[in-house]
């Protein structure tokens, strides 16, 4: 356009320099100027639309009437300055620049972790929150530690009432106190000492507090997903008690297991003794049992002996006797007979020959 202009003024000023005069009337009239008959020729439509649609990208550019909501995010619409009460979901969504603006929260689970040995908070793109254990006091006002994670989330359902209630730091408006107020009230019930035995007790106390004291706030702003319960720290000297008190009851069941097996041998000796001493009633009694067995064997013999002795027996007895009497007188004529009275056998045979006997026969 620019170069157009330039060629025309330049072709007049090489016709006349300047611009073209002209007579009107009929008495000779007045001289004046003109003006000069400007066809400025854009170079038709197509230019035009082109400068168009540059101008309307660089618009798109700079005002950005779109937004892109990603998975596990939902977006808060705000609209000059009010928040809508439904987030949007994940997609793609066209608003109006200036009046409209998106802020994006995220809905993933999120964990935050109170332990002892940060003193400071920390926040990491990954979702997870390290904060500072949970420093009560026990029954008797003794200082104790508490470790906790807490897996939760923002609920997506209500995320656009919760923003506009609690605002975007609604972590550390819901989460953090309710975690540490519900502590410090279970701790405060027992003994520092008792912690260690009933862990598992106080672990299902703190998540019921911290879960009924969450859900029940309007719109049910966080969903937990667990509580966990990690360590329970003591002051120093509240572990040397119970290490004391640990050594004292080791002992004691110690002296316990050792009275047990005293026990147990003496019971052992006991059976052991009472075992020999069964052995040898019986072996006693079975001798006595055979003794009398042989003795009434031997009774009953001697009266079957004596039912079968009659005088006429004696007699023929007798009579052997002295046959082998007078055989032995034959040979050794000097041994002397001593009958018993009433002639019953056996008689008494004295051999003279010997010395010995023949003296006891004088």
């Amino acid at each position: 356009m620019a170069s157009d202009m330039n060629d025309y003024f330049n072709k007049k000023k090489s016709e006349g320099g300047g611009f073209k005069q002209s007579n009107s009337g009929s008495n000779g009239g007045s001289n004046g100027p003109q003006m000069p008959n400007m066809n400025f020729n854009f170079g038709g439509g197509k230019a035009a639309l082109m400068y168009f649609l540059v101008a309307v990208v660089v618009v798109l550019v700079l005002a950005k009437p779109f937004t892109i909501i990603e998975e596990g995010e939902r977006g808060i619409l705000s609209t000059n300055g009010k928040y809508q009460d439904q987030a949007l979901l994940p997609g793609l969504h066209f608003i109006i620049p200036i009046i409209q603006k998106v802020y994006t929260v995220d809905t993933k689970v999120r964990i935050i972790n109170y332990v002892s040995r940060n003193e400071v908070s920390m926040r990491t793109n990954s979702g997870i929150i390290t904060k500072p254990a949970v420093t009560v006091l026990d029954k008797r006002g003794l200082p104790v530690s508490i470790e906790l994670t807490v897996q939760y989330r923002l609920n997506a359902q209500f995320a656009a009432q919760t923003i506009s209630n609690w605002g975007f730091s609604w972590e550390d408006k819901i989460i953090n106190p309710v975690v540490r107020d519900i502590v410090r009230n279970v701790i405060g019930k027992y003994d520092a000492e008792s912690l260690p035995t009933i862990r598992n007790k106080v672990a299902t106390e703190i998540e019921e507090g911290i879960r009924k004291s969450v859900d029940g706030l309007k719109n049910k702003p966080v969903i937990l997903q667990s509580i966990q319960l990690r360590d329970i720290i003591l002051p120093q000297k509240v572990k040397d008690q119970i290490e004391r008190v640990q050594i004292a009851k080791q002992e004691v069941q110690r002296a316990e297991q050792e009275v047990q097996r005293a026990k147990q041998e003496a019971l052992k000796k006991a059976a052991e003794a009472q075992g020999i001493a069964q052995k040898a009633r019986i072996e006693a009694q079975g001798k006595a049992d055979a003794i009398t067995i042989e003795a009434k064997a031997n009774a009953a013999a001697n009266i079957a002996i004596a039912k079968s002795l009659t005088p006429k027996l004696l007699q023929l007895e007798q009579m052997k006797v002295q046959n082998k009497f007078n055989d032995a007188l034959r040979e050794n004529k000097d041994a002397k007979i001593f009958l018993t009275p009433g002639g019953s056998t056996p008689n008494i045979w004295v051999d003279m020959k010997n010395a010995k006997q023949r003296t006891t026969a004088k």
